[in-house]
């Protein structure tokens, strides 16, 4: 009689060889049932695309350059006239540009102003 893989193969009561499936990858006489899965779905996209995104904001992007050295030169003109109001308007006219894509002179009109501000408030009424 040919023995088959599938099928225990018994010597004793007690002792038994048991068969691997390498389909499965476990005991083929074991009663654990385990279901493996792969994520193959592809990521979920709540919106607009990267390109899409990036063709609206080429525009706010030349806008925002523009903004940026407006913001600027409001900021660095605060630091001798009107500190509290030029640069308040460096200020908020940097976070406008800084959205629009200027971040580096976004942020820099930010900063120049915040010290104008602190000094015109702070120091210079000591002087």
């Amino acid at each position: 009689m040919a023995e088959d893989k599938d099928v225990r193969n018994y010597r004793d009561d007690n002792d038994f060889d048991y068969y691997v499936d390498p389909n499965i990858g476990a005991n083929a006489d074991s009663s654990y049932n385990e279901e493996t899965a792969a994520e193959v779905a592809p990521p979920i996209n709540y919106g607009t695309t990267r390109r899409e995104t990036d063709r609206d904001h080429t525009v706010d992007r030349a806008g925002g350059a523009g903004l940026g050295w407006l913001a600027l030169a409001l900021s660095i003109i605060s630091l001798f006239v009107m500190p509290v109001i030029l640069g308040a308007a460096g200020i908020i006219i940097g976070f406008i540009a800084r959205r629009r894509g200027a971040t580096g002179l976004g942020a820099w009109a930010i900063g120049i102003g915040a010290v104008s501000i602190i000094v015109g408030i702070f120091i210079l009424p000591f002087f």
